[in-house]
């Protein structure tokens, strides 16, 4: 059983910088790719970014050059700095994590429960 764990969600205001983590725990073999996305109310899921295990990062156009992915494979552990945050980032961020449980298994996608950043105008 595989989990992630989100944490350093929370109400910022505008221009202002918040960090996440999600810190992924269980029966893992290998984690291929680790990433963030987000929704608000009656959107669908979008994408913000999303690293590899080489470290290739791609980002949404409405993030780059603000937010910056990153991650540490010892700690199964991906993080996201958002900078000069705007009202239009709010919405509820999703880790996501592409993973071989075993070294039998193939690759499965595995979800966070969500954190919110709210950014005040």
């Amino acid at each position: 059983q595989v989990q992630l764990v989100e944490s350093g969600g929370g109400l910022v205001q505008a221009g202002g910088s918040l960090r996440l983590s999600c810190a992924a725990s269980g029966s893992i073999f290998s984690i291929n790719i680790m990433g963030w996305y987000r929704q608000v109310p009656g959107k669908q899921r979008e994408l913000v970014a999303t690293i590899t295990t080489g470290g290739r990062t791609n980002y949404a156009d409405s993030v780059k050059d603000r937010f910056t992915i990153s991650r540490d494979s010892a700690k199964n552990t991906v993080y996201l700095q958002m900078n000069s945050l705007k009202s239009e980032d709010t919405a509820v961020y999703y880790c996501n994590a592409i993973l071989r449980a075993t070294w039998t298994s193939g690759f499965t996608q595995y979800w966070g429960q969500g954190t919110q950043v709210t950014v005040s105008s």
